[in-house]
C-alpha cells in the first residue's frame, strides 16, 4: 500500500494534477516547484496576495510577521503559518493547514488540513490530508552516507534515484512527539506512529508503530 493511489485522497490538494499522474508519490518531488510557478500563475488575485516574487497567500490565511516564505510556495484559505516559520521554498500548503512556530519546510506537498504545529522540519516529503507531526518530530531526507534513496518494503526495494527522499505520509496519520522518520520513511493511511519513535521502511496502514519489530495492526487492538 505504497502507491499514491493508496496513500492519498487527491481530492484534497491543489497537487492533484501533478501526483495523478505518478505511481508513486515521490515521483512528484522533482516537479514540486515547476508545478507551483505553473499554478500561482492561475489563481484569483481576488483570493490570493502576491507578497514576493513566486508566492501565492491565500486572502483568508494568516501569516506572522515573524514567519519567513521563499518561493515557490502557495499557502492555501485558512491556513496559519505562525511565529518564526521557515518555509524556504518549494512548498504547496493546502488550505486550513497549521505551519507552527520554528517549523521549516522544504520541497514539500501539505494536503488540506495537516498540521505540523511545533518545532518540525519537512523536507523532500508530501503529508497527506488531516495528517499530523507531533511536537519535534522531524522527517530526515538525506541517508547519513549520502548515497540515494531507496524505500524499502519487507523484501522488495525500490529505487527512487534520489538523494533527498524523506517521508510519504498518508491521510490521517498520527506522528507522536520526538519521532525520526528515517529518508525513505512511508506510513500508510490512518496509522499512528509512538512518540519518540526512529522509523525505516514501510508502516502499512491503520497499524500502530511501537518500535521498528513492533508494528500491530489497529484491528487487533
Amino acid at each position: 500500500m505504497i502507491k499514491t493511489a493508496e496513500l492519498y485522497d487527491l481530492t484534497h490538494t491543489a497537487a492533484r494534477p501533478l501526483l495523478e499522474k505518478t505511481e508513486y508519490p515521490w515521483e512528484a518531488l522533482a516537479g514540486i516547484g515547476e508545478f507551483i510557478l505553473e499554478l500561482g500563475g492561475t489563481l484569483s488575485p481576488e483570493e490570493y496576495d502576491h507578497p514576493a516574487e513566486d508566492v501565492w497567500v491565500a486572502k483568508d490565511a494568516t501569516v506572522f510577521a515573524t514567519a519567513y516564505i521563499k518561493g515557490p510556495c502557495v499557502i492555501g484559505h485558512g491556513t496559519e503559518v505562525r511565529q518564526c516559520a521557515f518555509i524556504r521554498g518549494n512548498a504547496l500548503v493546502g488550505e486550513h493547514c497549521v505551519v507552527g512556530n520554528s517549523t521549516e519546510l522544504k520541497n514539500v506537498i501539505l494536503f488540506d488540513n495537516v498540521q505540523v504545529p511545533h518545532y518540525n522540519y519537512v523536507g523532500d516529503s508530501i503529508l497527506g490530508y488531516k495528517s499530523h507531526m507531533g511536537a519535534g518530530s522531524i522527517t530526515s531526507n538525506v541517508k547519513s552516507d549520502k548515497q540515494l534513496v531507496v524505500i524499502h518494503n519487507g523484501k522488495e526495494q525500490i529505487e527512487t534515484g534520489r538523494k533527498k527522499v524523506g517521508a510519504m505520509i498518508g491521510d490521517g496519520v498520527e506522528v507522536g512527539c520526538g519521532s525520526v522518520l528515517n529518508p525513505g520513511t512511508v506510513v500508510g493511511r490512518g496509522s499512528n506512529i509512538y512518540p519518540l519513535s526512529s522509523v525505516r521502511g514501510v508502516v502499512p496502514a491503520e497499524s500502530i508503530f511501537k518500535a521498528q519489530n513492533n508494528i500491530v495492526p489497529k484491528s487487533l487492538m
